[in-house]
């Protein structure tokens, strides 16, 4: 370790790992939440704003594109010129847009707002992570990983309830005035309580950056367009081929190019490789899922808002008391077999609710399903977290949490696509029967997807295998510094 890590570990430290918890789950929960809370304040802020569907699906989307595309960047941004710098700039741009969404006087601004929060929290959310590995010892990083997990998986599913809760009761507006206080109070304690790092301090890959993020922005506006344009329309099919043909350059180019913003070899690594296929295809079948049964509920059911989110809880309150478990079980255990064994627990879940949905089903039938859910996503997301940072070198943790999170989101925003079309070609909002004959084959094909999840999540190796490796990479690239230095 260099004498400039020494140093940033210490500093790190001295701010406590408490703190560091608080301000990285506060800021990752506000990211997190922004995701799906707007879902269920729609019907509101058509009747107060006016706009028809294509406008409302966009309040959604732009804070969904913006996210995904700029996330790698961000990252690197943290890494080249500060991340608690950078950190504290994300903070400050997504309460900003965050105020400027609860002031929004039509749909328009409101839609520019949500673009820029959602630049704002990709800044913020990747480095979120890196602050925290810095401020934790590695002993306690599997721990500090289920609070984190736990915290960021609750922000993710109880956007609805949130969302739902604040519209009926008071006005859609609170959905972004939540975010205002917590923003300022989180500022002066992070510049006082976090300590800055860098990653390798090498230049901007401006060439990656446009490639990366040109392909997210087409493959995601595809997705996210698809079902409200049609599949074949000109311009979702522009989006999809002209993102993936970015994609393949990104790819290519990265292969060849001295500091790449996203190294292709890290995917050499089964580890590296495995986690992120296994998170990308978690959020599809989840991220679907939770879209449609919170309709489901209040469409179907005949919940208001803040009953089917209550109702959600044993499937969404889980992971703030499982995942802290999770934590400390991956420290002791590694990481694989407990996101294994959470991802086909998630995928049993969606399966039995998919069994049981019926337009009178009772709450009793549905929990068992919503508690096994609740208790694989749980077990999820706190190794998960811990198996992207401990699969590269410490320099390169910005690059990998930014790269994983930009996965998830497009896993997200799929998820809802695929899962939408599947529910539209099988049924449809015309009556309850006809909203449960799309709902089940869509809660299939999300079960399908989860289990395949799991079976990336068994390619990983095992952590003795993994530690041998890591070793050998640190090993590795301390003799080519030592070569490049004479």
């Amino acid at each position: 370790m260099s004498h400039q890590s020494e140093h940033t570990t210490r500093t790190a430290r001295a701010g406590g790992v408490g703190w560091a918890l608080v301000i990285t789950g506060v800021a990752g929960f506000m990211a997190a939440l922004d995701n799906l809370v707007v879902t269920t304040a729609l019907p509101a802020i058509r009747a107060d704003l006016g706009g028809g569907l294509h406008d409302l699906e966009w309040t959604v989307s732009a804070y969904t594109l913006t996210f995904a595309v700029l996330l790698m960047f961000g990252a690197a941004l943290g890494d080249r010129f500060g991340r608690r710098r950078l950190f504290l700039v994300g903070i400050t741009i997504f309460t900003g847009a965050s105020a400027a969404a609860a002031l929004a006087p039509g749909i328009d601004s409101l839609i520019a707002a949500r673009a820029v929060q959602g630049a704002g929290a990709a800044i913020m959310m990747p480095l979120t992570l890196t602050l925290l590995t810095a401020a934790v010892p590695v002993a306690k990083r599997g721990m500090a990983y289920g609070i984190w997990g736990a915290v960021n998986g609750l922000a993710i599913a109880s956007g609805p309830l949130i969302g739902g809760s604040l519209t009926e009761h008071i006005s859609w507006q609170w959905i972004f005035w939540l975010n205002v206080p917590l923003g300022i109070a989180l500022l002066p304690l992070a510049r006082l309580r976090l300590a800055e790092s860098r990653g390798t301090g090498a230049r901007l890959d401006i060439p990656g950056t446009l490639l990366a993020s040109g392909g997210l922005f087409g493959i995601v506006y595809g997705l996210v367009r698809g079902p409200i344009d049609g599949w074949t329309g000109r311009l979702v099919l522009t989006g999809l081929f002209t993102g993936g043909a970015l994609l393949i350059g990104f790819v290519l180019y990265s292969t060849r190019a001295r500091n790449p913003m996203l190294p292709m070899r890290l995917f050499r690594s089964r580890a590296f490789s495995g986690i992120n296929a296994a998170s990308m295809l978690m959020f599809l079948g989840m991220f679907g899922s939770i879209f449609l049964l919170s309709q489901y509920m209040q469409g179907v059911l005949g919940y208001s808002p803040t009953e089917a989110g209550l109702r959600m809880l044993p499937w969404t309150g889980m992971p703030m008391l499982v995942a802290p478990i999770a934590g400390i079980l991956s420290d002791r255990i590694g990481g694989r077999p407990v996101v294994a064994t959470g991802l086909f627990f998630q995928a049993a879940g969606l399966a039995y609710l998919a069994y049981v949905v019926t337009v009178d089903v009772s709450y009793a039938a549905q929990l068992p399903g919503l508690i096994i859910s609740g208790v694989g996503m749980a077990l999820f997301f706190a190794p998960a977290s811990h198996l992207v940072m401990s699969s590269v070198r410490t320099s390169e943790q910005g690059i990998a949490s930014g790269a994983n999170n930009a996965l998830r989101e497009v896993g997200g925003a799929l998820g809802i696509a695929i899962m939408g079309s599947i529910f539209a070609a099988q049924g449809g909002y015309e009556t309850g029967q006809t909203f449960v004959d799309g709902l089940r084959p869509a809660l299939v094909t999300g079960a399908a997807v989860v289990a395949l999840a799991a079976v990336a999540a068994l390619i990983i190796p095992g952590r003795r295998r993994a530690d041998r490796s890591a070793s050998a990479a640190e090993q590795k690239s301390e003799r080519v510094l030592e070569t490049t230095s004479r």
